[in-house]
């Protein structure tokens, strides 16, 4: 059943979305869009946001969430455009697979700065937009819970954003502002081979019999950036089927 942008709790909210440009933060930031809420988003890469994107958002920025200058200049201009945020959602992150014997310092700092220290960065920067009522949407993985083989650096990272939640939370919380993290499982991105062992085998630990796909995470990210999650602060929200 679609929701009328009227109906949905979120019209005309102000929204952050890092990572917007594709995968799970596009879906997001279209979900957030088309419930009302006027969203920014940001991108990084070669890959450039398409056009359905840049029609529904009011505005998307090339930033670099590895670099303070480039957090600073775009709360900086969410500030002009907005004026400030009722949600922010921290979606930027790295994958990364290495054995422990393999895994240099370089990709150890590199997993770590793109999920865990730009999360902080971004968060920082935008706190003084953030008010009573604000929701702070952390992206981070079911592989945080449940650890990955040859993945020791990506579970740290996510697992990092559990613990700068749960300390948020508690920080937050008298001003009225909610920090939550949500959790997806191995996410589709329509490239996968369905025929993959590791595919097929997750598919066949999950309950729901099939990988969790973007929009799913998007519809968690509305629960928690609307009213109805307005006494939820602190949670790790599961998005993985049951696994």
């Amino acid at each position: 059943m679609d929701i009328r942008p009227e109906d949905s709790g979120l019209k005309d909210k102000r929204v952050l979305v890092t990572g917007g440009g594709r995968g799970i933060g596009r879906a997001i930031a279209l979900a957030f869009a088309r419930s009302g809420a006027q969203v920014v988003t940001c991108h990084l890469g070669a890959h450039e946001p398409d056009d359905e994107l840049r029609h529904a958002v009011r505005d998307i920025h090339r930033a670099d969430v590895s670099s303070g200058p480039d957090v600073a200049r775009l709360a900086g201009a969410v500030a002009e455009t907005l004026g400030g945020l009722d949600v922010l959602v921290n979606n930027v992150g790295a994958d990364g697979a290495a054995p422990l014997a393999q895994l240099d310092e370089d990709e150890w700092a590199r997993v770590m700065d793109r999920n865990a220290t730009a999360c902080y960065r971004v968060t920082r920067a935008a706190l003084p937009l953030l008010g009573e009522g604000s929701s702070v949407i952390n992206i981070g993985s079911a592989a945080a819970l449940r650890g990955r083989p040859a993945a020791a650096h990506y579970g740290a990272a996510k697992a990092a954003l559990i613990g700068f939640t749960r300390a948020l939370c508690k920080e937050l919380g008298p001003q009225g502002i909610r920090v939550n993290t949500i959790a997806p499982g191995m996410v589709a991105d329509g490239t996968e081979d369905p025929h993959d062992p590791v595919t097929r085998r997750i598919v066949a630990l999950t309950p729901l019999g099939r990988l969790c796909r973007p929009e799913d995470v998007a519809a968690a990210a509305l629960f928690l950036g609307g009213d109805g999650a307005a006494f939820l602060s602190g949670i790790t929200l599961n998005v993985d089927g049951g696994i």
